[in-house]
């Protein structure tokens, strides 16, 4: 069993009897475990401020207090406490397990809001060995809310693009809380753009509550530009990896959510609209957002049972915000091993297998289509294909297009002219 409430209590009577020895008086210690208990509601909102006051949560602070409290207390004194500290951090790795393998669907949702889960700046400081960024969509301006820019990790070189949410309060407040404008959405598609000229694979990044709504953003055409990055994602000829890290909101999500394998912490969500947007509408009654999170099916676990996601990134236990260094690398671990099978995999199959991968999305039997052998069908008419006389080469894994530079573009550099594309990147 742990350690009771009133064993601190304890401990600092028995060290009264130590007071000939050179230890702490009783009566000093008294006086301390007096101010302690009168700061009690402080010592709380301190711990709250620590997790960031999940209500849930509160179990593990009233443990993670006594366990500081018995620290400070070993620190200060001659007494062995060990084995009490260890017993309760025993306890409270238990009381964390339990507490996070129960969470509902709206502690999910609280979870991935969490003010100190890592966000795209942690993540690049964090795994990236290099990142240079890439500014403004050449057309309005630099949207903050949408980072773009080369990166390499550990070898691997691709596109970054992420949400940006801040970190402090100044940095939440310039990057809109991760909400995007219409020009993050086409700075994000002309870089990606820019990547395929370079044949450089993409990672996405998605921790937004949704695009801005604003009436300038629907006036610079917001649902236009996120409708054309989710175009023409399907069209580029480079492996694109998404990951959810924290929320994963509506359009401002998809608009740089399309990809040929879409990944999700554990404790992130991905939905249609937030929780307390569905509950305004459906009951018009806020209250009720977490039975709209139920509803929703917005968890990883539901995400992957449905086939939206390809794969849970599994989170340190009690989440991201408690060991940020460990779930950033897992989440590199994750990623870097899907870089690497996307790049063997031939540019036409590549295509083929994401077009195949979102028509079949959710599919269910006997009320929407369900795409049966498609993608098996489509890989033998490419080997045949391939078989029959394509050149050398043609078939491997994803090389840069062929065509003249222009754009963004370095001098020397190509790009696609032909078709559809070609008018997109000019």
């Amino acid at each position: 069993m742990g350690l009771s409430t009133g064993r601190p209590s304890r401990i600092l009577s028995a060290l009264g009897a130590r007071h000939d020895h050179g230890a702490p008086g009783t009566d000093d210690l008294a006086k301390d475990k007096k101010k302690k208990d009168a700061g009690g509601s402080a010592s709380a909102a301190s711990s709250g401020a620590k997790t960031g006051g999940l209500a849930f949560e509160r179990p593990i602070e009233e443990i993670e207090a006594q366990i500081a409290e018995l620290e400070s207390l070993s620190l200060s004194t001659r007494l062995d406490i060990s084995s009490e500290i260890e017993a309760l951090k025993a306890r409270l790795r238990k009381t964390i397990d339990k507490t996070y393998s129960e969470l509902t669907a709206w502690e999910r949702v609280t979870v991935a809001r969490h003010p100190k889960r890592p966000v795209a700046s942690d993540y690049v400081a964090e795994i990236c060995d290099d990142f240079f960024e890439l500014h403004g969509d050449r057309a309005f301006g630099d949207d903050a809310a949408i980072m773009t820019g080369f990166a390499t990790v550990e070898g691997r070189r691709f596109l970054l693009v992420a949400h940006r949410k801040g970190r402090t309060t100044k940095e939440r407040l310039e990057c809109n809380f991760g909400c995007a404008h219409p020009e993050g959405y086409r700075k994000a598609l002309r870089k990606m753009r820019l990547a395929e000229k370079l044949g450089l694979p993409v990672v996405s990044m998605i921790n937004t509550p949704g695009a801005y709504p604003g009436i300038g953003a629907e006036e610079r055409g917001q649902a236009m530009a996120i409708a054309e990055n989710i175009l023409a994602m399907f069209s580029l000829r480079v492996p694109i990896l998404a990951v959810v890290i924290g929320e994963g909101g509506s359009g401002g999500a998809l608009g740089i959510g399309v990809g040929d394998r879409v990944l999700m912490l554990e404790h992130a969500y991905y939905s249609v609209i937030s929780p307390e947007g569905c509950a305004a509408i459906l009951w018009k009654d806020g209250e009720r957002s977490p039975d709209a999170a139920e509803a929703l099916k917005l968890t990883s676990k539901d995400l992957l049972g449905l086939g939206v996601i390809d794969e849970v990134v599994t989170e340190p236990l009690g989440g991201a915000h408690r060991a940020p260094s460990v779930a950033m690398d897992e989440v590199k671990r994750v990623l870097l091993r899907h870089l690497d099978e996307l790049g063997r995999v031939p540019t036409d199959r590549l295509l083929t297998e994401r077009h195949e991968k979102y028509r079949r999305m959710a599919s269910i039997e006997g009320r929407f289509p369900v795409v049966g052998g498609a993608i098996d069908t489509a890989h033998e008419a490419l080997a045949s294909s391939g078989s029959e006389g394509a050149p050398a080469g043609e078939s491997d894994a994803v090389q840069p297009p062929e065509g003249s530079g222009s754009g963004d573009s370095p001098a020397g550099l190509t790009s696609r002219t032909d078709g559809a594309e070609g008018q997109g990147a000019s």
